[in-house]
């Protein structure tokens, strides 16, 4: 038995890993995965439902040597110009903006434009592996009135209040061509989850008249609900081969809120054959207090809020001699909440005057003076009482 014993205690000491002194639970490092076995595990995608396709208009294929000698002689040329170069180092020289913008949106905008969609997960919530590249710039703008006017770019924050009204869209277009807008929230839905909401939707737009076009869907202002974090509000244009006819219902502001219930992904699936997307612009909102005001006036229903349930603080039985525990805040826990809320409350109130103001905050708390005889426990209490600490604030 002894031997035994002898033999398992050599055994268990062998594959027993020690560090630093203390037993190390688990396999040991032979048995085990190494990091990299467990990474390629963990990022492990099918390539049959991660392969994403491009479902945009092709990209103009230009001559990488073309590219070269053009970004050669401009460079060529700004270096040649000694104006640039006194301009500069006098703090005097100028970019013209507007020529700048019109740059960069027929070279490397519409990409960066994807880029920044990708980031916010816009075309995988759209189309889940379908995506395209926005080669058509989207001018949006909402009307703030009294001569100001707020753009929507590529997830900028717009309030609710800011989105009352339909907003400004134009894009550069001939008039022989037709089009198609739609408006979708990707976050707001109430009832289902893999859904979303159109809150505009019009067709056979000629040229960029947008007003010329078939509204299928009225404009709805978006609707974040409380405690829901931002949601996205994409605009997505699509250019049409001839007129299409949707078949869609038609959708008002009065109007339930189901019928505006959509899957951009279903619906252009049905429609692939006769649209294209080719231009893109989404914003950020989330919750304020118009949104209240929306639900109660305009869908007459109680407004959804969502809020985290804090679970009860666990308590655990008294104690007869409770140690290193302040007793009063030990009591307290088995008090009935509502009269420790009472208490607090009359001593909130008992220097307080609904006629007079009240007395200025000290500027400098702790810098004041307290008597030397007063106890250490009253210290304290004063001094979370100046500080504005504890639950006396809360009440």
């Amino acid at each position: 038995m002894n031997k035994l014993s002898g033999l398992w205690r050599i055994h268990h000491v062998h594959f027993q890993q020690v560090r630093l002194g203390h037993k190390m639970r688990g396999k040991p490092p032979i048995f085990c995965r190494t990091i990299k076995e467990r990474l390629e595990e963990l990022n492990y995608k099918d390539e049959l439902y991660t392969t994403r396709t491009d479902i945009g208009f092709p990209s103009d294929k230009k001559s990488s040597t073309d590219a070269r000698v053009n970004r050669m002689e401009q460079t060529k040329k700004v270096k040649n110009d000694k104006n640039l170069e006194q301009l500069a180092r006098k703090g005097q020289l100028e970019i013209d903006l507007i020529q700048s913008k019109k740059d960069w949106l027929a070279t490397l905008g519409p990409l960066h434009k994807k880029q920044i969609a990708d980031h916010y997960g816009i075309y995988e919530h759209l189309y889940g592996e379908g995506f395209f590249i926005p080669h058509l710039n989207l001018d949006i703008f909402y009307d703030l009135k009294k001569g100001s006017c707020l753009p929507v770019y590529y997830g900028n924050v717009i309030k609710p209040a800011e989105a009352l009204e339909s907003p400004i869209v134009s894009y550069e277009s001939d008039g022989n061509t037709l089009w198609t807008l739609a408006l979708t929230n990707l976050d707001g839905h109430l009832k289902e989850n893999d859904k979303e909401y159109v809150h505009w939707l019009i067709a056979n737009i000629p040229g960029n008249s947008i007003e010329k076009g078939d509204v299928i869907v009225d404009y709805l202002r978006p609707f974040p609900l409380k405690g829901t974090g931002c949601h996205r509000y994409t605009f997505v244009l699509y250019k049409q081969d001839s007129r299409v006819s949707y078949d869609l219902p038609k959708v008002t502001l009065s109007s339930p809120l189901d019928d505006r219930t959509f899957s951009t992904r279903d619906w252009y699936k049905k429609y692939q054959d006769n649209i294209t997307p080719i231009g893109l612009a989404f914003y950020q909102t989330d919750w304020d207090a118009s949104v209240t005001e929306f639900f109660h006036k305009t869908l007459n229903q109680k407004e959804p809020i969502y809020e985290y349930d804090f679970p009860a603080p666990y308590i655990r039985p008294q104690e007869w001699y409770p140690l290193r525990q302040p007793f009063n805040l030990y009591m307290d826990k088995y008090r009935d909440p509502k009269q420790i809320n009472k208490e607090y409350l009359l001593r909130k109130l008992k220097n307080e005057d609904p006629f007079k103001t009240p007395p200025p905050p000290l500027k400098f708390p702790n810098a004041q003076f307290l008597p030397k005889n007063m106890p250490s426990w009253l210290k304290l209490h004063e001094k979370k009482i100046r500080m504005r600490w504890g639950r006396v604030n809360d009440v």
